[in-house]
């Protein structure tokens, strides 16, 4: 079997479990008054006392970033997918300053309190395995595990100038056709074998219907607001912050042709961490979308070893 259709068999797999649409929509309120989204799988019988899965999207994604691994991953234990502040069903933010890491924390540690939950494991897309690290800090000995999905403490500034050259800019769309091909022409060098069924499934993830019955990308474009400021992270070590996972079980994952993570920084963070593993998913850039089957099949080896009560 090729790799396109390996996957595209994975997918059909993984969609069989969420053909139920078996989450519930949890709404929370931050600090500064902003309505927040999270999608909730309640996890199987029995799994009620085992610390749940946070999943945590991509700068520009939302909760359907996870909508085929979440009801997978549910099948062990609780899972909740968050929506940052400015994405998806969370409300825009007045003020765009507040679209920064330390922020999203203080608005996932509001739903943790309101919810209960005192320990936790995340699974993180770029920004929100940023926010994984910075909870591990903020949170000494709530994170049982983590996965950093393409990102680290180390970033390439060719990636970081990409998404800052087509972050919060572009148009709308006629059809989600036309979306589509607009959204390959802009990320094809990412996911070199995908087809347009591909492109239709990723775009519809990533954008929204307006009541004008246009297509337009589904986060608020302010987001990249902090991101055109001057000086910016690359001034700040995160590796100290890194390093605050401490003995937790963490999984890497890494695109093979990832423009954010560098295959040394990848190999670096695993001998600075003793229970660290590096998977690299073959074909995909910045940043794999965690329903190849190489990541499924090192997120579950990575559930196996999570605490259970």
């Amino acid at each position: 079997m090729d790799r396109a259709a390996h996957r595209q068999g994975e997918r059909a797999i993984l969609a069989k479990q969420d053909s139920r649409r078996d989450w519930s929509d949890q709404y929370w309120w931050s600090g500064d008054g902003v309505r927040l989204h999270a999608r909730v799988y309640a996890g199987s019988d029995g799994a009620e006392h085992a610390p749940p899965v946070l999943c945590m999207p991509g700068l520009a994604r939302n909760a359907r970033d996870f909508e085929l691994l979440a009801p997978h991953v549910a099948q062990q234990r609780k899972t909740i997918v968050i929506e940052f502040r400015g994405r998806g069903e969370s409300a825009f933010a007045k003020d765009p300053m507040t679209y920064v890491p330390l922020t999203y924390v203080q608005d996932v540690v509001a739903l943790l309190d309101e919810l209960g939950i005192d320990r936790f494991a995340t699974i993180g897309t770029s920004l929100g395995g940023l926010v994984s690290m910075l909870m591990a800090t903020t949170l000494p000995g709530r994170l049982v595990g983590a996965v950093l999905n393409d990102v680290g403490p180390e970033l390439q500034t060719s990636g970081l100038e990409r998404i800052r050259d087509y972050i919060g800019a572009g148009g709308s769309q006629p059809t989600w056709m036309h979306a589509a091909r607009a959204f390959s022409e802009l990320n094809g060098a990412i996911y070199p074998h995908y087809a347009i069924h591909d492109w239709l499934r990723l775009t519809k993830r990533t954008h929204r219907l307006t009541p004008e019955g246009r297509i337009v990308t589904d986060y608020d474009k302010q987001i990249a607001a902090p991101l055109r400021m001057t000086g910016g992270e690359a001034a700040f070590d995160m590796w100290p912050v890194y390093r605050a996972l401490g003995t937790v079980p963490l999984l890497i994952l890494r695109g093979e042709l990832s423009d954010i993570l560098a295959q040394s920084a990848g190999e670096k963070m695993v001998a600075e961490l003793p229970h660290a593993k590096l998977i690299e998913v073959q074909g995909v850039g910045h940043a794999p979308t965690l329903d190849e089957p190489e990541a499924v099949a090192a997120i579950d080896a990575w559930l196996a070893e999570l605490p259970t009560a």
